[in-house]
């Protein structure tokens, strides 16, 4: 695999601490979905640019 198209890493769940249970908009959970669709995204394409990777 090339060097200089690594493959995506997924993002560090908030901690239980992170979330300050007042009802913030978004919340940290909202906002780690949201990077988790984002890596989910990204990995889809990198799997596809790199089809001898394991899945």
């Amino acid at each position: 695999m090339p060097e200089d198209d690594p493959r995506p890493v997924p993002p560090e769940p908030p901690l239980p601490s992170d979330c300050c249970d007042s009802g913030c908009d978004p919340c940290v959970y909202d906002l780690h979905a949201e990077e988790m669709t984002r890596y989910r995204e990204q990995l889809a394409a990198w799997r596809a640019r790199h089809p001898e990777a394991d899945h």
